[in-house]
């Protein structure tokens, strides 16, 4: 039973990696890849802090892998402070 907890861990960690590959990402493969929560990645979304797709005929949010490394690594404030402020900010508060 061990063994088979073990091939289902290391299975996991193979898919985790594997999406990883993929160019667009979905806001659960960003969660996962960038550690982010859903919520905080729907604020960013919202308040047009992070870089998107721009298909309009789409509701889903999809980001572009390089996008989203090219701004991880523009060290962006994306603390919880700084999101409330800018979200205050921009609805006029």
């Amino acid at each position: 039973m061990n063994d088979d907890n073990n091939v289902l861990e290391l299975l996991k960690d193979i898919k985790r990696l594997l999406s990883y590959n993929k160019k667009v990402f979905n806001v659960e493969d960003l969660a996962n890849y960038t550690g982010l929560s859903k919520s905080k990645i729907y604020k960013l979304t919202q308040l047009k802090l992070i870089p998107t797709g721009n298909n309009q005929h789409i509701r889903q949010k999809f980001f572009h892998k390089d996008m989203i490394d090219a701004w991880l690594l523009g060290e962006p404030n994306f603390s919880d402070e700084f999101l409330e402020l800018e979200w205050n900010r921009q609805l006029g508060r």
